[in-house]
């Protein structure tokens, strides 16, 4: 048993036999529809998410964990003895990071360390994945705040939005630009910049064209990536991952391309058919 326990929440979007096979706790964020309130990944997985939203015309809300829930999670394996890392969702993008902090004042001085990942879905799991493998190899939660704050500037997270109808439903665009964006087949791409989510430029034409740009964005910086692995995160976009996957392995000779699906929370801001390219550049 490892001395560290490596938590993240639901929206580091990193694959379960992942989460299983290197024992990362995940503290689900809350989908709310009503009155009824999910916990991402457990009650609520993405497909019955976009049902709901077809079915009521509306998207839900979501809301961080509360400190009694990081509690909870935490407190078993502070019992065991365990030092727990928790590697949280952007602070710039939801109160789950100040909620953990809150949670950590209720254990003994440095049982509990929180890290900000400032990046969201699996622009955490890198983060993640990077903390899993150092306390693997016996380093101290010290020293892996250290390697992850170097890590984190470095974190490239760049997602193509298939549709802005749930940018409009969410009320971060308007009806109008809804319009003219479907008519023009306008599909926004969006960067993790300083922890938030930023509209970097738009995308006129083909989603293939779209994806193809995606592409093309990652592989002009073959060069600064730090190889050991990269993400295809996506929303309902099976057959484009696979393909995204198999030309980043074939021209990057990244050691690990994995996909991974978006979950509820994370869905529920950019829509189906929403995908991703994200690594890490080299230190």
């Amino acid at each position: 048993m490892q001395a560290i326990k490596i938590f993240a929440d639901s929206t580091c979007d990193l694959p379960t036999a992942w989460i299983q096979q290197y024992d990362i706790g995940i503290v689900p964020l809350y989908v709310t529809f009503g009155d009824t309130n999910y916990r991402d990944g457990l009650d609520l997985e993405t497909p019955l998410l976009y049902k709901k939203v077809d079915e009521t015309g509306k998207l839900p809300k979501t809301a961080a964990p509360s400190p009694s829930d990081f509690m909870q999670a935490f407190s078993p394996f502070v019992a065991e003895g365990r030092d727990i890392l928790y590697i949280s969702l952007s602070s710039e993008l939801s109160s789950t990071y100040q909620n953990a902090l809150i949670a950590a004042e209720e254990f003994p001085e440095g049982r509990v360390t929180v890290f900000d990942s400032l990046n969201l879905s699996t622009g955490i799991g890198l983060q993640v994945m990077k903390a899993v493998r150092a306390a693997g190899e016996g380093k101290t939660v010290k020293e892996v705040v250290s390697l992850l704050e170097a890590v984190r500037p470095q974190v490239e997270t760049e997602f193509v939005i298939d549709s802005l109808d749930y940018l409009y439903k969410g009320g971060r665009c308007s009806g109008m630009q809804n319009l003219v964006g479907s008519l023009l087949r306008i599909r926004p791409v969006i960067k993790v910049i300083d922890g938030k989510m930023t509209p970097a430029y738009k995308i006129r034409g083909s989603r293939e064209k779209a994806l193809d740009q995606l592409l093309n964005n990652a592989l002009s910086r073959v060069s600064e990536m730090d190889n050991d692995l990269i993400f295809v995160t996506h929303s309902l976009a099976d057959e484009d991952a696979v393909r995204l996957e198999q030309a980043l392995r074939e021209k990057t000779g990244a050691r690990e391309v994995a996909v991974s699906n978006a979950g509820c929370v994370i869905s529920s801001h950019c829509g189906a058919k929403t995908i991703g390219i994200l690594y890490t550049k080299s230190i």
